[in-house]
């Protein structure tokens, strides 16, 4: 199982190079209709320069200024909200500058954002003087743009905040003044005193249901703040941007290529060492002969079973390649209780929302694009009408996996929104139903409109004599997901496919398609062992091979790969075919 997405790649530091400023790809171009106001307080010309042209370009209304005074006065107006300060100006030049600057009666609560040189000290100090935010130069522009969200977002909050404890106030101020007005008025107004308790009850009412809104708004903030945690883990754990993407192929293509050499060396060494053996042994004596003809034994059984590999592969490629395809499964995340989509926060302008540490923002309540994991696996045709063969685990990323907990945590279920099949030759995907999913193994049965491909159904065996000890095997299927299959591809149209799909993995498959690039990674070994409910082996596989079909000598599926041992080869395992049998024999 592979699993795949894009993430931003380019930016420059507003701290070390004022002009070329880069966005990040998921940071809007503008934000026209945000009228907010920054101050930027800035001894250095330059970057405090460099500094206003970003943040007017992002639509804020900007002020900067060298000064302490100057800031002290700006700051003074009411006008700022969050305000930019470089650690220079701070606690030194100017006196203890952000006890004033955090002054409730002269800024109105503004947020103040400090810049400091240096690392996890420098920000420990800053957080101490009373910055509420710090970042350390240098630093990226789409970071300082988030933070600065952040902040803004933090000081609508408290104003909110404040004007509902100045209501509440009033309120307890105006219920205890009518309190006052009842003792005054006395027993004479009978009346007016249950109308007033009446009006008394009905305040500590709203004041309940107000408390009961609030609570229910602070519980549904803080699981979107876990959900968009979890999301943003699971990128963390399994996504890589563009570059990644490349610099990996890269890598898997040398191993490939680095393989087959291999191979060849081995054989023609087998055979030159036979040709030695066979001119040893017509000069030898009757007493050495012995071990001769032992060692040449050897040697040539070694070379026929690299023969009868050889020859399986051709065989075996030439008639089923075609019919082992790439599985794309997209998983999708909704809420338990209202079956709302986990999605990206949309901005007013219709780019995507960013945390203070640039990563993608997460919620229930957005219009943006729907957040998915994708997920990569293999399957084969294993009938005419277009059944396909797989695992369980690949049509349902979830089942015994700990690494959708974070989100199941958060009261989000994992669904799967789309699952698609592309094979080898053809330049469109199809879309996949699922049929069946067996009970006692990791398998699943599934369905595709594949019937007009024409392509070869792949036999099993499931008998004891198709599974033998020490028999030569041959597994084939798209192992390391996208890695492999882009290895193959030169890199001219590596760059080119990666950077137009901008890393996303389905834009990705349906270029490689159209350019019939899909083809599946044969590897071979042989049989170590045979168990009741597995089947063990040495060819070698990884993440994105699950699913895919264990040939024998015969040309027959005799397992399903569903899990390695470690890393890419070792000791791999199958389900045995006779678990996938009873599958085929149900109905639709």
């Amino acid at each position: 199982m592979s699993l795949k997405t894009a993430e931003p790649t380019e930016s420059t530091d507003p701290g070390t190079a004022p002009a070329g400023i880069v966005e990040s790809a998921w940071t809007p171009e503008s934000n026209t209709a945000s009228r907010d106001m920054i101050l930027l307080l800035d001894g250095a010309t330059s970057s405090r320069d460099a500094l206003e042209k970003l943040l007017e370009e992002s639509g804020y209304d900007v002020m900067g200024t060298g000064s302490c005074g100057e800031g002290l006065r700006l700051a003074s107006t009411g006008r700022c909200d969050v305000l930019v300060l470089d650690e220079r100006l701070a606690g030194f030049d100017c006196g203890d500058l952000l006890a004033e600057l955090k002054s409730a009666s002269l800024t109105a609560g503004i947020r103040v954002i400090l810049l400091v040189r240096g690392g996890a000290l420098e920000r420990v100090r800053a957080l101490d003087l009373g910055a509420d935010d710090v970042l350390s130069r240098p630093f990226e522009p789409f970071e300082l743009q988030a933070r600065i969200r952040l902040q803004l977002r933090l000081k609508k909050s408290e104003t909110e905040l404040r004007d509902r404890l100045r209501i509440l106030g009033q309120s307890q101020q105006a219920s205890r003044a009518a309190v006052v007005a009842r003792e005054e008025i006395g027993r004479e107004k009978s009346g007016f005193r249950r109308a007033l308790k009446a009006g008394l009850f009905m305040f500590l009412v709203a004041v309940a249901a107000a408390g009961a809104v609030y609570y229910r708004f602070s519980r549904r903030v803080a699981r979107d703040i876990q959900r968009n945690d979890a999301a943003v883990a699971a990128l963390n754990r399994r996504l890589a941007n563009q570059q990644d993407l490349i610099e990996r192929a890269h890598k898997v293509g040398e191993q490939m290529k680095a393989s087959g050499p291999a191979t060849a060396e081995r054989e023609q060494q087998l055979v030159q060492r036979s040709k030695q053996l066979r001119v040893g042994l017509a000069q030898a004596s009757a007493d050495s002969s012995g071990d001769l003809r032992g060692e040449l034994a050897e040697t040539e059984a070694r070379l026929q079973r690299l023969e009868d590999q050889s020859s399986l592969a051709d065989r075996v490629i030439k008639d089923y390649a075609r019919s082992v395809c790439l599985i794309y499964v997209g998983v999708a995340f909704r809420d338990a209780d209202t079956g709302r989509s986990l999605r990206y926060a949309a901005t007013q302008e219709g780019g995507l929302s960013q945390d203070p540490a640039g990563n993608p923002e997460l919620t229930l309540e957005s219009t943006g694009p729907e957040f998915r994991l994708d997920v990569l696996g293999t399957g084969f045709l294993v009938s005419r009408s277009g059944r396909i063969m797989t695992n369980r685990h690949v049509v349902e990323p979830w089942w015994r996996s700990d690494d959708f907990d974070e989100f199941t945590k958060t009261g989000l279920r994992p669904v799967v929104a789309e699952m698609r099949a592309y094979f080898p030759g053809s330049s469109q995907s199809y879309p996949l139903t699922l049929l069946h999913i067996s009970q006692q193994a990791d398998l699943a049965l599934v369905y595709g409109p594949v019937e007009g491909l024409n392509r070869k159904v792949l036999a099993l065996d499931g008998s004891a004599q198709g599974t033998v000890r020490g028999e030569p095997i041959m597994l084939m299927g798209y192992a390391t997901g996208l890695d492999a299959v882009l290895a193959r591809v030169d890199d001219a149209a590596l760059q080119n496919i990666v950077s137009e799909s901008r890393g996303n993995s389905r834009q990705i498959l349906d270029r490689l398609a159209e350019k019939n690039l899909i083809r599946p990674l044969i590897t071979q070994g042989h049989l170590g062992d045979v168990l009741p409910d597995q089947i063990v082996y040495d060819a070698q596989t990884a993440a994105g091979g699950s699913g895919g079909p264990v040939f024998n000598r015969d040309g027959k599926v005799i397992g399903v790969n569903h899990a390695i041992l470690e890393g890419f080869g070792g000791a791999n395992f199958g389900v045995p075919a006779s678990f996938a049998e009873p599958l085929l024999a149900r109905s639709y």
